[in-house]
């Protein structure tokens, strides 16, 4: 390929990308207008992926072909578990959310099908199909987040938005970008034909998550 994987997968994903990217969602957490409700429902439904993403970051580590990638994978399971964990928990607490909405929430149909993806990947995938999702979720989150002109007074809002816009996550996606690029480019058509597929139905989930807690 004359690109980079990652980019062609992305190149491909439009227009839900930029939907992702550019939400009317993250406009208001960046501008302070989002009303508290919105922003309750939204986290507590995100909350309800932590368990499967960890899930798949472990299939990732499971399934790597070199032990630097799984080194480089497991590390990222601390910060899930600690930093977003700490700021899940107080943010609950901000905004009055009840213990059975923190553990046991109603599902919205856009979080059962972005959780539906993240386990059928995770027990049918192989690596690269793996990180296809994996890079979606961290990607987009990235992308939008250094779109913040200012940190928001709010810190529901602000520790959010800086969560996926700091040096160090800028750095975990630059390396997934790359990890991905790297096993992209010894793959067959059919096995990029994959991962594109999956890579345009994360992206198409993360619209519809959005959307779920705007509209």
């Amino acid at each position: 390929m004359s690109e980079n994987f990652t980019d062609w997968l992305r190149e491909r994903s439009e227009p839900d990308w930029t939907a992702v990217v550019e939400h009317p969602f993250t406009d208001a957490l960046f501008d302070g207008s989002m009303p508290d409700e919105y922003m309750s429902s939204y986290l507590v439904q995100d909350y309800q992926f932590v368990d499967d993403f960890l899930a798949l970051l472990g299939a990732a580590v499971a399934k790597a072909d070199r032990y630097a990638s799984r080194l480089k994978l497991a590390g990222s399971i601390a910060v899930v578990t600690s930093e977003e964990n700490t700021y899940f928990q107080r943010s609950f607490e901000a905004l009055g959310i009840v213990e059975s909405d923190r553990v046991d929430p109603e599902l919205d149909p856009a979080t059962v099908a972005f959780r539906d993806l993240m386990r059928d990947t995770r027990d049918n995938g192989g690596y690269a199909e793996i990180l296809a999702v994996l890079t979606v979720a961290e990607w987009t989150y990235l992308e939008w987040a250094v779109r913040a002109p200012a940190k928001p007074d709010n810190f529901v809002h602000a520790e959010w938005i800086e969560l996926h816009a700091n040096p160090d996550f800028q750095e975990w996606v630059t390396w997934l970008r790359s990890e991905l690029d790297r096993v992209g480019a010894e793959l067959d058509e059919r096995e990029r034909a994959r991962c594109l597929r999956l890579f345009q139905q994360a992206t198409k989930c993360e619209v519809d998550f959005f959307n779920a807690h705007w509209d």
